[in-house]
């Protein structure tokens, strides 16, 4: 039963590797630029971040909230809080917080925000390259809601609800989205098997009083209706729809020495499929050193290596501090520096 389990994972990520390397050789177009809410696609939490964002069968602790909600009801402490801030790239600043709490006999309740904002800026118009006197800025925002449950010892499941707002100057768009994952551990050397689909959900479409003109149907000042009260025509985009797949396992567990792996599958509706690996050192359970390689496969992906460490240092028997820090190159553009605390009760 063991070895035919092992064989169905092969068989799986081989297809999956043939299938991704042959479409990237045949096909000549993505779907890049194509989705709304760009920002749903960063990545939330230091630890995931330093593993390479190969987390869905990772997922037991809060940050499940965004990889595989599945999984949150695994954690050994999933009671948690935590808070997420990155230097994005181009002075964005990225913030992430999530909060759970266990409710016996129901399952874990949680909670989450990502905000995303950029520096305030002045408006520029041909007329006033230098400004006009007005100052604009971009944020993007999502709140989320959700549950997990778990239904046996080795099989859990995850739900979330959220709200999605794109926001430009006077502008903004508006949408709802729910996360669905699973989390289960198998017989085979307690290897996790981890999926969710992430940000299913309606269509975005800008609006707002900058759309609004004034227009002149015939071009003529002195005849036919003048000034005439228009608008610009937005259309509707999808949101960035991400199907993901992983397996997680102690590939080394002893008393003080533990070193567990991750690879994901990760299939979005704006690129070409890819991959995510990560692996965790940890030593007491106290201290961690981290490592992965992202968007592994993606053509002309930006992504890369990325490292990290964090503590975790208990107070007591029902507290719990925990500290991770994540580095993240991106290529051509600037590498970005990922820290997170957080407490689990």
């Amino acid at each position: 039963m063991k070895k035919n389990i092992l064989y169905l994972l092969i068989v799986f990520f081989s297809i999956f590797l043939t299938r991704n390397i042959y479409s990237q050789r045949e096909s000549s177009t993505s779907m890049v630029g194509t989705t709304a809410a760009q920002f749903l696609k960063i990545g939330a939490g230091a630890r995931a971040i330093a593993m390479g964002g190969a987390y869905t069968a990772i997922s037991n602790d809060i940050y499940a909230v965004y990889y595989n909600p599945g999984g949150l009801a695994m954690a050994a402490d999933p009671t948690q809080i935590t808070f997420d801030h990155a230097n994005w790239l181009a002075d964005i600043s990225y913030d992430f917080a999530a909060a759970s709490i266990n409710v016996p006999g129901l399952g874990v309740l949680f909670a989450s925000l990502t905000s995303l904002t950029t520096p305030q800026d002045k408006v520029r118009t041909f007329e006033f390259p230098h400004g006009d006197g007005r100052y604009w800025n971009a944020s993007s925002l999502a709140i989320g809601v959700g549950f997990s449950r778990a239904l046996t010892d080795k099989f859990s499941i995850g739900l979330q609800f959220k709200y999605v707002r794109d926001a430009i100057w006077n502008m903004s768009a508006n949408g709802f989205a729910i996360d669905v994952g699973t989390y289960y551990i198998t017989p085979f050397n307690n290897l996790v098997i981890g999926a969710s689909i992430s940000n299913f959900g309606s269509k975005m479409k800008l609006s707002g009083r900058e759309l609004l003109f004034n227009y002149d149907p015939n071009g003529n000042p002195n005849t036919g209706p003048n000034n005439v009260l228009s608008q610009y025509y937005m259309d509707s985009y999808d949101m960035p729809l991400t199907f993901r797949i992983g397996l997680g396992m102690n590939l080394v567990k002893s008393r003080y020495i533990r070193v567990t792996g991750d690879i994901d599958a990760i299939h979005p509706n704006d690129n070409t499929e890819y991959m995510n690996s990560g692996l965790e050192f940890a030593f007491n359970e106290m201290f961690f050193i981290r490592a992965g390689y992202k968007t592994l496969f993606m053509r002309n992906s930006v992504g890369g290596l990325t490292l990290g460490a964090g503590i975790n240092y208990k107070f007591n028997k029902n507290l719990t501090f925990t500290l991770n820090y994540a580095w993240a190159n991106y290529g051509r553009l600037n590498s970005v520096q990922f820290m997170d605390i957080g407490l689990m009760l």
